[in-house]
């Protein structure tokens, strides 16, 4: 037995010096071309010089979002306004997503907060109870095209384009109707028995009031809210700082090509726009962008919305971007929200890990039809000289 352990210990150390070979590789042939290319004194300035600004200029800046927004969200739970939205959209739930109308709750709960809000509404089971298997754990998918919505609403909006916003998030229910749909045609004949749930679910259970006089709960739900938002703000932080920076630094060029590299922040080597370029015929037909670097955004909203939010002032700042980005951005950020980093996790809480990737393939394609959508949306309201 103790041989047996030794050999499997053996084949475990083995397997991490190699991990640890080819990180060093990769590691060292990706920062190595970079510093080659700006000087590694360059490189390493941008780098700090970069989150540095980050932090400052955009961290605090989505915090401040979060806070209010947190704090709104919170109040309108509070006081039955999410319970009478969910009156209200509960009969477009089955046509339009295959979900009992109770679901509109998953929704406006991930909008006001963020993707994990849909793991403590499944666990609930006076909510569960009105699913049938494949719909409750689609639920995944259909929660996260709506995580941070109010938050990247009103991140667009405070930028001044309140239309592209809009029409973003008409499509990103379009996203949402496809991601939902495709996920329970993969996992349909994949799971155990599908049946409903045991016994009859209370809606009327499913309560988020809290004790103490109108002026109490008002204050307590704005301050908790606000700490809530608190929270989400400092979660956000290490996305933004390390995977913006990474990104931002293989996506620009040298603030002033006459000088060449001088350290500054929001400098790099345009790696990304140059694989985009190869392509660059097929995201103008599909999104409408006219510059290869803003596939950026879409690409970092794969993993964190809060670090993709961040790009979109250097992009205003350098003049790329108008109301049909915001609205593909909009669109494609709420969509996705971060799920590569959210639903395997999600599933894992929900008891379905295996199906893991079929959610993240069925979500990757509404992704990419939200923000395929949202231009063509943006494209008619411009023909009709609404926007």
């Amino acid at each position: 037995m103790s041989a047996l352990k030794k050999l499997k210990e053996r084949g475990y150390l083995e397997r991490r010096r190699y991990e640890a070979l080819f990180f060093l590789l990769f590691f060292g042939a990706f920062f190595g071309y970079l510093g080659h290319v700006m000087g590694v004194t360059n490189l390493l300035n941008t780098l700090m010089r970069t989150a540095h600004d980050l932090l400052m200029n955009t961290v605090f800046f989505i915090m401040g979002i979060t806070v209010l927004t947190g704090a709104l969200g919170r109040l309108m739970i509070e006081f039955g306004v999410v319970r009478l939205l969910e009156v209200l959209l509960a009969p477009l739930m089955r046509p339009l997503f295959n979900l009992p109308g109770v679901s509109a709750l998953a929704g406006l709960m991930t909008f006001f907060s963020d993707n994990p809000a849909i793991i403590s509404l499944s666990n609930d089971k006076n909510f569960s109870r009105y699913f049938k298997t494949h719909e409750l754990i689609s639920l995944t998918n259909f929660g996260t095209a709506f995580g941070m919505g109010l938050i990247v609403l009103a991140f667009m909006t405070g930028l001044g384009y309140f239309s592209g916003a809009m029409i973003g998030l008409s499509g990103a229910v379009i996203g949402a109707v496809i991601s939902t749909r495709l996920m329970q045609f993969f996992i349909k004949n994949s799971i155990p028995a599908d049946k409903e749930f045991e016994g009859e679910g209370d809606e009327e259970k499913i309560s988020f009031e809290s004790k103490g006089s109108t002026f109490q709960r008002f204050l307590n739900a704005m301050l908790d809210g606000g700490k809530s938002g608190v929270q989400l703000g400092l979660a956000i932080i290490p996305g933004v700082l390390v995977i913006s920076t990474i990104v931002m630094v293989i996506t620009f060029k040298p603030a002033d090509a006459a000088i060449g590299y001088q350290g500054l922040a929001y400098e790099g080597v345009p790696i990304l726009p140059k694989l985009a370029g190869s392509v660059d015929w097929l995201f103008d037909w599909l999104f409408g962008f006219e510059y290869p670097e803003l596939i950026a955004f879409p690409v970092t909203s794969l993993g964190a919305v809060g670090a993709a939010l961040s790009m979109v002032k250097a992009f205003i700042a350098q003049g790329i971007v108008g109301g049909n980005e915001i609205a593909v951005f909009t669109a494609m950020g709420m969509c996705w929200s971060g799920y590569l980093s959210t639903h395997t996790a999600m599933l894992d809480t929900l008891k379905f890990r295996e199906l893991t990737s079929k959610a993240l393939l069925a979500h990757t394609i509404g992704g990419l039809f939200a923000g395929i959508s949202a231009h063509y949306i943006f494209v008619l309201m411009a023909y009709l000289g609404i926007v």
